[in-house]
């Protein structure tokens, strides 16, 4: 993968400037002004979608009005006393009386209701076999063929009292409609009394509602009904269809809403009835929507490449008077290598920044120089220093064999305090003169503290008591060599030295209970505590001491910000706590062996 990556990526300065700006800023800004057409076009659908819907809306509307005036027409008929009279004895009239009688009553439902659409067909039946209507019927009427009709069939098997019929077969005149389908609402006229009178059957020539709604709509859109079956029972454009895709995805959902359909490249509003369980449909083309903005959105990209182009070709240009002086820079610097970095560049032939780039290039060549006879120098200073220091460690060694003598004395005569006394100043003394090593096992810390600790109980007449608490898995941890020593010998001088008895050091090493990669080193006394020492020594040796000063210099060498060494006075006495990262290093099997 790097190989390939290795082989893409440009190695000269000034193609990585091209690709720079062809992946940061061309091809971001090229996505993002497609990303803001397409949101564009995507609110530009949905406001022409809420549009639609309210066109739908209305007619949505409208067909609920044209259904709650059939209900109004049929409470009118049967709260109407002539009528109930004629349809419960049409024997006290003659035929052509009561027909007339039943005509004028029509009419002057048409002209209440329906005066600016009169498209509604009035059916009504007696139990006597006489028929009444307000329309010539495309047959001869027929009372029995009627009367068994399946609609008049299913209501009263259904015992409710009306029934929508939303595909009902035209049966009017072809001279009055052409519909195809009627709405039909069928209902039984009932008394007072409940009790069941006639039939009746009102129609709606909803085809020629919807024509007449959409006389004044788009000619490019096109409206339908459609059944939730997928049937379209009616159109605005004759010759107009849905797609598959468009019926399935339709059907699928009983609610408003709209659609995009690829198929035919159209945006496609519904709206659900769920009276009559039908659906408004609106289809517009989406090229009509998105005309001017392709036409704007092609206009714009031509114009963005041209710039871009150019922009590119300029940017190419300036890209190589730059990096030409940087690629005569970068030579001599090749040669300021193989010649010491005594080279320096000619600063007539630039110009403006270039030139003050060559400036300080030639100044650096200068820097280094001095730079490079000042280490010289310093390391022949450091040999001397080196020297000096292993001259000084004549007197510590010196001292080191005088103790091994003053041992010898002692063993001969018999003095094994002095023995002690010269075996834990020795350990003292080796530890100190090993400059090699920083950090030591805190075992070993332990035996050098118990070593300090052994010759001032001889000092001190054994007034105190020390009591050590660690955790075994911890004494192959590494902590600075000679850290605890200070802090007992603090304790020592400015807490439970004056005291004539009672003194306790406790020293605690362990994990930090708050942070188990921390350890947590801990000394404790009972003695006079901060304050108290301060008055004692006065101003001029005020705790703490030089000691933990170099403690806490140490840690910070050594650990930086994860080293710290805290001094907090207690009621009686006082604690200094050091922590520092827990790292275990356990010796070789060998070598633990043979400690042991």
């Amino acid at each position: 993968m790097r190989k390939w990556l290795g082989h893409l990526i440009p190695h000269k300065l000034k193609y990585r400037l091209f690709a720079l700006f062809a992946l940061v800023i061309l091809l971001p800004f090229s996505v993002l002004n497609l990303y803001n057409y397409q949101k564009i076009e995507s609110l530009v659908q949905n406001k022409i979608s809420e549009q639609s819907h309210e066109q739908l809306d209305n007619l949505h509307r409208s067909l609920e009005d044209q259904l709650s005036i059939a209900f109004k027409t049929l409470i009118f008929l049967e709260q109407d006393t002539e009528v109930r009279r004629i349809l419960q004895k049409p024997e006290e009239r003659s035929v052509l009386d009561n027909k007339e009688i039943m005509e004028d009553k029509f009419k002057g439902l048409n002209n209440s209701f329906f005066l600016y659409n009169p498209s509604v067909y009035f059916t009504l039946l007696d139990n006597s076999g006489h028929v009444y209507t307000s329309y010539p019927p495309n047959t001869s009427l027929n009372y029995n063929q009627i009367a068994s009709n399946a609609s008049f069939k299913a209501l009263k098997e259904s015992k409710s009292s009306y029934l929508w019929v939303s595909d009902e077969a035209n049966y009017v005149s072809r001279d009055i409609s052409k519909s195809p389908s009627l709405l039909s609402l069928y209902a039984e006229l009932r008394d007072r009394s409940n009790k069941a009178y006639g039939l009746a059957r009102i129609s709606i020539d909803f085809s020629f509602w919807f024509q007449s709604m959409l006389q004044k709509s788009e000619s490019d859109q096109a409206y339908f009904i459609m059944t939730r079956t997928g049937e379209v029972i009616a159109r605005s454009i004759p010759d107009s269809s849905l797609s598959a895709a468009a019926v399935k995805e339709i059907a699928d959902m009983p609610q408003s809403g709209h659609w995009t359909d690829q198929q035919s490249d159209t945006l496609v509003n519904y709206s659900y009835l769920s009276s009559l369980d039908w659906y408004l449909v609106d289809r517009i083309p989406l090229h009509l929507l998105f005309r001017e903005i392709e036409t704007l959105k092609k206009q714009y990209f031509v114009t963005f490449y041209a710039i871009t182009a150019a922009f590119i070709a300029v940017a190419f240009m300036i890209a190589h008077a730059f990096t030409r002086p940087l690629s005569h820079m970068q030579i001599k610097m090749k040669e300021a290598v193989r010649k010491d970095l005594r080279i320096r560049l000619p600063e007539k032939r630039y110009k403006g920044e270039i030139l003050e780039l060559t400036r300080t290039f030639n100044t650096m060549m200068v820097d280094m120089n001095g730079l490079v006879q000042r280490l010289r120098a310093e390391e022949r200073q450091k040999d001397a220093v080196h020297f000096q220091m292993l001259l000084a460690q004549m007197n510590p060694h010196f001292l080191l064999n005088t103790l091994n003598t003053i041992k010898w004395i002692g063993l001969r005569s018999g003095s094994e305090e002095t023995v002690e006394i010269c075996l834990s100043l020795g350990k003292l003394l080796e530890t100190s003169l090993n400059s090699d090593v920083d950090l030591i096992h805190l075992r070993d810390e332990i035996e050098l503290t118990r070593a300090f600790l052994y010759i001032q109980q001889v000092r001190y007449g054994n007034r105190f008591q020390v009591e050590f608490s660690y955790d075994e898995e911890l004494v192959y941890a590494l902590v600075p060599k000679l850290s605890l020593q200070p802090l007992v010998d603090n304790a020592i001088k400015h807490g439970i030295g004056n005291m004539a008895e009672g003194g306790r050091i406790l020293i605690r090493m362990g994990r930090s209970p708050l942070l188990q990669d921390r350890l947590t080193l801990e000394v404790e006394d009972n003695g006079i505590g901060i304050d108290q020492s301060s008055k004692n020594q006065g101003e001029a040796r005020k705790r703490p001491s030089i000691g933990l000063q170099n403690v806490r210099e140490r840690l910070r060498l050594l650990f930086k910000d994860k080293g710290e060494l805290e001094v907090i006075p207690l009621e009686q006495g006082t604690l200094c706590r050091m922590h520092l990262p827990v790292l275990l290093s356990e010796p070789y099997e060998n070598t633990r062996q043979s400690i042991s």
